[in-house]
């Protein structure tokens, strides 16, 4: 705060894995600015972290930062714009998650500000604030994509954070979790980490999901329209293709009359659509499926930013409060703008450019999955006091399954349905 009073320009980058306190100390220091008198901006990579932030925007919206980066781009707005002055009267900006994106954007937003506030020091001498996740892609472009290979890497004061403050009521686990995250838990072999008995449910193909759905949704048929028990409640899992099947299943146990919606799929560059059954059997990672069938009180989560202002972000849960043929009417049930009553519509949809089809595919659709069960990649972000974790294999990484264990409280609100290694565990 000494250098937000005395508007002493550096750069803080704030590291520290999931539920280590990082959006909680995001939420002081805007409001302790404000109530200042000065202005503090907050932004994300992605909308859900934007949306949980008070007056928060995606990066790339706040900055008018372009959609397509090189080494020379500008953010697209002027001196004289109301993005400048706005930039310019800021004391503080605060970009969440900001070792996601790429180092180009960075400082894309770096070169701008110097321009804007006539100052070669980094940002243009503002303060500046961001914290981590990583990039995605592949390994050589996410090596030449991170943070730590720009020039601006070496103008950052690290701040580390480590006590997982959402278990912190639970010390041991906690420390678990820590171990987890650093990758340094003690292994029994094969990059295997032991979990604690207290969250584990005896794997068995046939009843062991439905353990799992009852230890986290108890007298879930009573508690259907309770928005507080619907959303503090999910089970996640590693691919979308178990996440579905979680979710099919729980859609026929779920109570109430259901409707059925069907895409539109085409190809762009193609007229005949001679494949139309090829491409209704396409689900590629971001998009809906073209059969989409809900019911009344049913959770759904958004794949698209819609309206990022009022809560509509990637990422956002929502739960179904009635339908029409063209609109959804729903409830979101997280963040800041919890509690309102939003329809979401129909919209034209692409997969994303690193699909290997040899055509451009759209497909028209509500924007939104089933999400009793989501993907871990989904919940990043997230608080989910009662967390379910689904796990037919092994996660990808340990940084993964502490983001699926992060997301809960304690270790009696959690629970872990895994298939065990028989030749580390003959027991199972």
């Amino acid at each position: 705060m000494d250098h937000v009073t005395s508007e002493k320009g550096r750069v803080f980058f704030v590291d520290g894995p999931g539920g280590t306190g990082k959006t909680y100390l995001y939420k002081a220091l805007i409001a302790t600015v404000h109530s200042m008198g000065f202005l503090a901006i907050a932004t994300a990579t992605s909308g859900i972290a934007a949306s949980i932030m008070p007056g928060g925007r995606t990066a790339h919206s706040r900055f008018k930062i372009p959609t397509k980066i090189n080494d020379e781009s500008m953010c697209n707005f002027t001196k004289q714009s109301g993005t400048a002055e706005l930039l310019h009267s800021a004391r503080l900006l605060i970009w969440d998650e900001v070792a996601m994106t790429k180092r180009q954007s960075i400082e894309c937003l770096d070169r701008s500000l110097q321009d804007i506030m006539g100052c070669d020091e980094p940002f243009g001498g503002k303060i500046m604030t961001g914290s981590s996740c990583g990039p995605r892609g592949t390994r050589a472009q996410i090596t030449n994509a991170i943070l730590q290979r720009s020039y601006i890497w070496d103008w950052i004061r690290k701040i580390r954070l480590t006590p997982n403050m959402r278990a912190q009521s639970d010390p041991l686990f906690s420390q678990y979790l820590f171990k987890i995250g650093d990758g340094v838990e003690e292994s029994p072999g094969d990059d295997y980490v032991c979990l604690p008995e207290e969250i584990v449910i005896d794997y068995d193909e046939e009843k062991g999901i439905g353990r799992l759905v009852a230890d986290i949704f108890p007298d879930l048929w009573t508690n259907v329209s309770d928005t507080a028990y619907m959303s503090s409640r999910a089970i996640l899992s590693t691919k979308n293709e178990y996440v579905d099947q979680l979710n099919s299943k729980m859609i026929e146990m779920f109570p109430g009359p259901s409707k059925m919606f069907y895409s539109f799929d085409s190809v762009e560059d193609d007229q005949t659509n001679n494949y139309i059954d090829f491409l209704n059997s396409l689900i590629p990672n971001g998009l809906p499926p073209h059969e989409l069938k809900i019911k009344i009180n049913y959770p759904l989560i958004l794949l698209r930013n819609l309206d990022p202002h009022n809560g509509l972000c990637n990422g956002t849960r929502l739960v179904v409060r009635g339908f029409q043929n063209n609109a959804i009417d729903t409830e979101i049930v997280g963040g800041q703008h919890a509690g309102k009553r939003v329809f979401i519509p129909r919209i034209p949809l692409s997969p994303s450019e690193d699909l290997t089809l040899p055509f451009k595919f759209k497909r028209i659709q509500f924007p939104v999955r089933l999400s009793f069960a989501m993907t871990i990649n989904k919940a990043q972000g997230q608080t989910i006091p009662h967390v379910g974790v689904y796990l037919p294999e092994p996660v990808f990484a340990h940084d993964q399954l502490y983001v699926a264990l992060s997301r809960g409280v304690p270790r009696k609100t959690t629970r872990v349905l895994a298939k065990p290694n028989k030749l580390l565990d003959p027991a199972n």
